[in-house]
């Protein structure tokens, strides 16, 4: 049966140690990045090795790689890390002209195209010493939310992929087609059986990641002919362009990308619900006041762009 470790018999200073190892992959530049020595680093490297029975960093030429114990454990020892930082941030009050706390959210790059800057400018007016990590949501990290919500302050999503827990409304956005500027097939309006006719560019396509005006095409019958898919909203335009496909495309992106990526917008030719993003997060953290202004903060940012 495999050992069980104690918190007690493990000093958890090794973790961050641990985690500047495993993204440098290197000594001295994990030493440079925790402003130590690097004898001391090498040190601690031979104290995780007995630890784990795991080299976890192997020579390879010139350069170090990670084994596959310590490819594992690199994708778990930032989220716990930052789990830890978030219980000592914990404090009965918060005031964000002197904090220093960093937030870590979630969000797509779409989200962050649109909202990001205006969430960043409020954040500095008001909190001028608060640090904000913005990390690309993922199907993986939708799909186990629960657990996702545990490792940051919150996931920026639209309605309709995270349930039963706590969710403040963001903004409003609406969808609309994106075809090549010099697609000369397509006029001004679109007819459904174009849409059947045109082969398209998705933004994911999974039972648990999906385009909702997609699966709305889909319940008046239309299969769309689907023959590229991305999980970058940022891409669809640069991969219709130039081509006959068509995509769909949020309209605040499509404002922003349709000029340089040489693509132009058509209004769907069926009823399509509008988009609403929202922030979703943790129950656990609804009496914290540095989250509860995060939230006022973030309802602020959506409100700027309604």
């Amino acid at each position: 049966m495999p050992r069980r470790v104690s918190l007690r018999d493990f000093d958890l200073n090794m973790l961050v140690t641990l985690d500047a190892l495993l993204q440098e992959k290197n000594v001295t530049r994990a030493a440079r990045r925790l402003g130590v020595t690097q004898p001391s680093v090498s040190a601690a490297l031979r104290r995780l090795r007995r630890h784990f029975d795991d080299e976890l960093l192997r020579r390879n030429g010139s350069r170090y790689e990670l084994t596959s114990l310590a490819e594992l454990l690199a994708t778990q020892t930032a989220p716990a890390l930052l789990g830890v930082q978030r219980v000592l941030d914990v404090a009965p009050s918060f005031d964000p002209g002197t904090s220093e706390r960093e937030f870590t959210l979630m969000m797509s790059d779409y989200a962050t195209a649109v909202f990001a800057d205006t969430l960043a400018g409020i954040i500095a007016e008001q909190a001028p010493g608060v640090r904000l990590t913005v990390r690309e949501v993922s199907a993986f990290a939708v799909s186990h939310a629960a657990e996702t919500l545990r490792s940051v302050d919150g996931i920026v999503l639209p309605h309709g992929f995270i349930h039963d827990v706590p969710s403040d409304m963001l903004w409003e956005d609406v969808w609309v087609c994106i075809v090549a500027r010099d697609n000369a097939d397509v006029d001004e309006l679109l007819t459904l059986e174009q849409l059947k006719r045109m082969p398209w560019v998705v933004s994911y396509n999974s039972a648990t990641a999906f385009t909702p005006a997609v699966q709305q095409l889909r319940t008046i019958g239309i299969e769309p002919d689907i023959r590229l898919v991305t999980e970058s909203f940022l891409a669809l335009p640069f991969l219709v362009a130039g081509t006959d496909r068509i995509a769909l495309l949020q309209a605040r992106l499509a404002d922003r990308l349709s000029k340089s990526a040489g693509v132009r917008t058509v209004s769907c030719p069926w009823d399509v619900s509008p988009l609403v993003e929202a922030f979703w997060w943790h129950p656990a953290m609804h009496d914290d006041p540095a989250h509860a202004w995060l939230r006022s903060t973030l309802c602020e940012a959506g409100g700027r762009l309604r």
